[in-house]
């Protein structure tokens, strides 16, 4: 007799629930991926071997360029900022509104003396875009050390509010005048500040030879 051939079907697979899951996932980091904001001046870190990484939160980055080594200011928490403007406002006579601010919060960093900073604040984005190239530095000379009032603020804001310590990072251009960023440095040593982290872009340590 011959043989009965069964038939066969192709089999079929439902991707109905892998779409749903895709489109799940794709609006998930749409809702929680949070944008790093546009830093006022951009530097070239130059490279290193070393693995540690910097902390990611209670972080007081000082930025210094390559152009007019400038220094540039930033604290990576909101509240921290905000609390830091008003004691270094109080400091020196100066005076911000709500609005101000609350802009001052949003900034990732800045790089002016105090008495100009709320004319700062007061334009828009677009307008302090072309404003950030003619930002002279926050001043750190004798006579006028705004940047170590800017620092002690902003750990004591940090301290008071979280209750923990904060890291200080110098964040260089790799072609920045080396007696500026030394200078930074002397600052921060004369007011026993001698725990900080230098940023760099991490490269592939050199391979050893084989035996």
């Amino acid at each position: 007799m011959p043989k009965v051939k069964p038939h066969r079907t192709s089999p079929s697979l439902d991707m109905t629930p892998m779409v749903d899951l895709a489109f799940l996932l794709v609006t998930f980091f749409m809702l929680t991926t949070k944008f790093a904001p546009e830093e006022t001046v951009v530097v070239d870190t130059p490279s290193s071997v070393s693995e540690l990484k910097l902390p990611e939160s209670n972080v007081i980055t000082l930025t210094i360029d390559k152009k007019k080594n400038r220094v540039f200011f930033g604290v990576d928490d909101t509240k921290t900022k905000i609390q830091a403007l008003q004691n270094v406002a109080a400091k020196y006579g100066v005076s911000f509104t709500a609005a101000q601010a609350k802009e001052f919060g949003n900034l990732p960093n800045f790089g002016l003396p105090i008495n100009q900073l709320g004319s700062y604040l007061n334009v828009d984005k677009e307008a302090r875009k072309e404003l950030n190239a003619q930002q002279p530095g926050i001043p750190m000379d004798s006579l006028n050390n705004q940047l170590i009032d800017w620092v002690l603020e902003a750990r004591k804001a940090n301290q008071a509010i979280f209750k923990k310590p904060t890291y200080i990072a110098i964040k260089g251009d790799g072609n920045a005048d080396v007696p500026t960023v030394q200078a930074v440095i002397k600052l921060l040593q004369e007011r026993d500040i001698n725990r900080f982290n230098l940023i760099t872009d991490l490269e592939n340590k050199p391979v050893a030879a084989a035996k």
